[in-house]
C-alpha cells in the first residue's frame, strides 16, 4: 500500500509536508480517541490512515475566525478502501475504533510536544460528531476529562484562523531541498 507521495501532498495542500514523526496506535472496538490538537505555531499536520482494521475518523475545525469553525468531516478509514486523512495545523483530530485490533498510523509535521498539546471532548453535544450509536465509546482518563468546546475556547486554547493562515503562508514559502521543507 502506497499511502503517501511526497509531490501528490504537496500539489494537494499548496505545500510540502515536513516529516518530523511517524506514529502507529493501535485500538480495540470502541476505543474513542480525541479530539487532539496542537498550539499554532508549528502545531503538527497529520497524514493519517488504518493499516489495519477500520475507524471512523474525525477532522474538527477548532480554528476560531474560521468560516467553518466547528465544522466536523466525518470519513471511515480502513483496510479494505485505504483512505487517507490529511489535517492541516489548527484542525483538531478524533477517531473511534470499529473493530479490535484496529491500526492507525500517523505522519507528523512536528515532533509531539505534550505542553503544546489540547483537547476537546469528542462527545461534546456542541461539535455534533456523528458517532455510531451501535459501538459502545471508550475513552481514556484524559479524553475524558477534555474540556467542551466552549470551555476550551474561554480558556483561551483553540488556535485562530488568522494564526493558521499565517502560518500556512511561511510553508508555501519554505525552499525544498531534495524533496524536503527546509528550515
Amino acid at each position: 500500500m502506497e499511502w503517501y507521495r511526497h509531490e501528490a501532498l504537496t500539489e494537494a495542500v499548496g505545500h510540502p509536508l515536513h516529516l518530523a514523526q511517524a506514529n502507529c496506535s493501535v485500538s480495540r472496538r470502541g476505543v474513542l480517541r480525541g479530539v487532539h490538537f496542537a498550539q499554532v505555531p508549528p502545531s503538527q499536520a497529520k497524514l493519517v490512515t488504518c493499516v489495519h482494521g477500520a475507524v471512523l475518523d474525525a477532522v474538527v475545525d477548532l480554528r476560531v475566525g474560521s468560516p467553518t469553525f466547528g465544522a466536523v468531516e466525518l470519513v471511515r478509514l480502513d483496510d479494505v478502501d485505504r483512505n487517507v486523512v490529511y489535517l492541516a495545523e489548527g484542525l483538531g483530530h478524533a477517531f473511534l475504533s470499529l473493530a479490535d485490533g484496529s491500526v492507525v498510523t500517523y505522519l507528523c509535521s512536528e515532533v509531539y510536544r505534550p505542553d503544546r498539546e489540547h483537547a476537546v471532548h469528542p462527545a461534546d453535544p456542541a461539535l455534533g460528531i456523528g458517532w455510531p450509536a451501535d459501538v459502545e465509546q471508550n475513552l481514556s482518563e484524559k479524553d475524558a476529562a477534555a474540556p467542551t468546546l466552549a470551555r476550551a475556547s474561554a480558556a483561551g486554547l483553540l488556535p485562530s484562523y488568522e494564526d493558521c493562515q499565517a502560518w500556512y503562508a511561511t510553508l508555501r514559502d519554505r525552499p525544498v531541498v531534495n524533496n524536503c521543507p527546509a528550515g
